[in-house]
């Protein structure tokens, strides 16, 4: 394993960082031709009427697209970059696969809120994912800031284990739709979360198109209304550790992946992921 993932970052630092905080922004970030590739295929994507595109309550504005790795062919490659296959393997520790992909749209001035919550309880309680041994990447299509609804994370409330789960009966049922819109499955107590900001702080993860961010299945996080003119576009890739795959998931194909073969990593021109050296991984 290489030692430095860029120029003054080392990976037993980024793996400090990410264990500690439950988040961190990697040392790279995807240039400015291969975003845009990514915009036009989630535009192209975002005008199918197909089950994996989602749309905000009552309303023809695309809220999210999921599984798009598995039917396009620049999102197949986008998760088998090899520099991001390499960065999951190391944070988690193991041989991986694709768990989940999807794109977060917050359209200008209409893109609704995703409340406080934890990834990994929809996960557990939904899918039987053994344990949180897997990792979010998010990649920003747009530049996010403080106004157009941009990801707000609880530095260390990974380690916490799961909040506010609701009590399941024997004949209780869930609607996968809950999963995918605002009005979520599994929330985190607006009183809870506010009590842990208190104790553990928060970060707002700000950013240019192209950055890369990672981001633990349990951390306590949301993200507001994007009250701006400009579009917030989040691309978020889960891997999975291979030997923690759920053993019968019920859920959609596109929401779960069903396919638990370690990745194998391969280059695709169209895709450049560069080191981060001007000074912003310190901001």
């Amino acid at each position: 394993m290489p030692t430095s993932t860029a120029p003054g970052k080392t990976w037993p630092e980024l793996k400090s960082t990410y264990e500690k905080d439950g988040s961190c922004r990697l040392p790279y970030q995807f240039d400015g031709e291969s975003v845009e590739l990514l915009r036009q295929r989630v535009a192209d994507i975002s005008r199918q009427r197909r089950p994996e595109v989602v749309h905000e309550k009552d309303s023809d504005v695309v809220r999210a697209i999921h599984g798009c790795h598995e039917f396009d062919d620049v999102c197949a490659a986008l998760v088998r970059h090899p520099r991001l296959v390499e960065l999951a393997e190391t944070l988690i520790g193991a041989p991986v696969y694709v768990y989940q992909f999807k794109v977060n749209l917050k359209q200008a001035l209409e893109g609704a809120a995703w409340p406080w919550h934890q990834d990994f309880a929809f996960w557990s309680e939904e899918d039987a994912m053994p344990r949180p041994d897997a990792i979010n990447f998010a990649i920003p299509l747009d530049e996010v800031h403080e106004e157009n609804g941009p990801l707000v994370v609880i530095p260390g409330s990974h380690t916490m284990g799961l909040f506010d789960l609701p009590e399941k009966s024997a004949d209780s049922t869930s609607d996968w739709r809950q999963h995918v819109s605002n009005d979520l499955a599994y929330t985190v107590d607006a009183e809870r979360a506010e009590q842990l900001i208190t104790e553990q702080g928060k970060t707002v993860i700000l950013g240019r198109a192209g950055s890369l961010h990672a981001f633990h299945p349990s951390i306590v996080h949301c993200s507001s209304n994007n009250r701006s003119a400009d579009r917030r576009a989040l691309l978020l890739i889960t891997y999975n550790a291979v030997d923690n795959a759920p053993a019968n998931p019920t859920r959609p194909a596109f929401l779960v992946g069903r396919d638990s073969t370690p990745i194998t990593a391969r280059h695709d021109d169209r895709l450049a992921l560069e080191p981060v050296t001007d000074g912003s991984l310190d901001g």
